[in-house]
């Protein structure tokens, strides 16, 4: 009787083993879920079509590798459709989706207040392209982070670039009003005022209309040679194409929310001249090689604005999370003290969670909507 016992209890116990292994083997392989909230719909879906591509090629490059220790990563894409008003229910559905690490957002409007949400909730949060002050001065966070310049880092890059290079005799200073565009302008016009530029003229137009004359009528009456615009692509070319129709001729200068193929298709051969300010490309540095062959073998570009600063976010965070494993607030504190190296040079956060360093470079472009790097 005692002998029977004994044995069923032993394969009661070898069964509870086997199943303990089983569940511990099934957490173990539970995915890392990573929250990525960009504009799917819009004007502005370029964008989010950048960050997509750049992180999709991290997600397939470090799963093939084994992904967290044998975790792999899942993104869970959401539409914010650039739109501020999409911003907190785009940051509740990352929260709702279970993830606790986030590669979040483009446009500087919508992240400000969805990154609110993120340092409330302990999600560990990177932006490859939201470049506003606000998005980290008003924070006073902890788990919100960025690897993409700041306009306070690009707006001064472009005043320099302007008045050394273009030595405008009349400068226009345009901005859509909006957070983005309008704080990259008014750190353009500060340098400019700085270096004694001639800035004739700062001005605010309203995003989505379909008609700059008057604005334009303005700039011709103020002969103006040169023209900054901070805002996004559909306002620009607008700008470019209805000058041009108007016969004003002045060199149109932007920041990185200004450009991509969008851009082309609205202006068309107006594009010719334009010039902008964008995150160097990195596809073209001799280390990134490999990770521009997986770019290629997946039918995707590697060297817009956002791919490369997408495909570093995830690097950040799988370097981190094999360091001290997927707690989000060890994460956060590893992020802050350790230096990486990514597709975009060496990343080193400060404490606000800002790149201490990034490389901006000028474009300009050709009649055909080709672009060539301004040495």
């Amino acid at each position: 009787m005692q002998r029977k016992t004994f044995i069923r209890l032993s394969t009661s116990w070898a069964a509870a083993a086997v199943l303990g292994t089983a569940a511990l083997s099934a957490h173990a392989a539970e995915p890392i879920v990573i929250g990525v909230p960009i504009p799917m719909t819009g004007p502005n879906t370029q964008y989010g079509d950048e960050v997509k591509a750049g992180l999709l090629t991290a997600v397939e490059t470090m799963n093939a590798a084994g992904g967290m220790n044998g975790r792999e990563y899942k993104p869970v894409f959401i539409d914010d459709a650039c739109e501020p008003k999409q911003a907190v229910p785009a940051a509740n559905r990352v929260l709702n989706s279970g993830a606790k690490f986030a590669i979040t957002h483009v446009c500087s409007g919508v992240t400000v207040p969805a990154s609110k949400i993120y340092e409330e909730e302990g999600i560990v949060a990177i932006t490859p392209g939201a470049t506003a002050p606000q998005v980290t001065d008003g924070l006073k966070g902890h788990h919100f982070f960025r690897t993409i310049g700041r306009d306070d880092q690009q707006g001064p890059f472009a005043a320099k670039f302007i008045a050394s290079k273009l030595k405008p005799k009349a400068v226009a200073v345009l901005h859509d009003k909006q957070t983005y565009g309008a704080g990259v302008a008014q750190h353009v016009k500060n340098t400019l005022d700085s270096l004694k530029a001639p800035v004739v003229m700062y001005d605010g137009i309203n995003a989505g209309d379909s008609d700059y004359s008057a604005v334009i009528t303005k700039l011709k009456t103020a002969k103006v040679d040169v023209v900054f615009f901070g805002g996004y692509h559909p306002e620009m070319g607008l700008l470019l194409r209805q000058a041009k129709e108007q016969g004003l001729k002045t060199r149109f200068v932007g920041a990185e929310g200004a450009f991509n193929q969008g851009l082309i298709e609205i202006a068309g051969p107006a594009v010719e001249g334009m010039m902008f300010t964008f995150p160097a490309d990195f596809s073209q540095r001799p280390e990134n090689k490999g990770v521009v062959d997986a770019f290629k073998k997946a039918n995707r570009s590697a060297n817009g604005a956002y791919q490369m600063p997408a495909y570093a976010a995830l690097q950040v965070l799988d370097k981190s999370m094999k360091a001290v494993g997927a707690d989000p607030k060890k994460v956060a504190d590893y992020m802050h003290a350790n230096t990486f190296d990514t597709v975009i040079g060496k990343v080193a956060f400060d404490a606000k969670g800002d790149l201490k360093d990034f490389e901006f470079v000028v474009f300009e472009l050709a009649k055909d909507g080709s672009r060539s790097q301004v040495k």
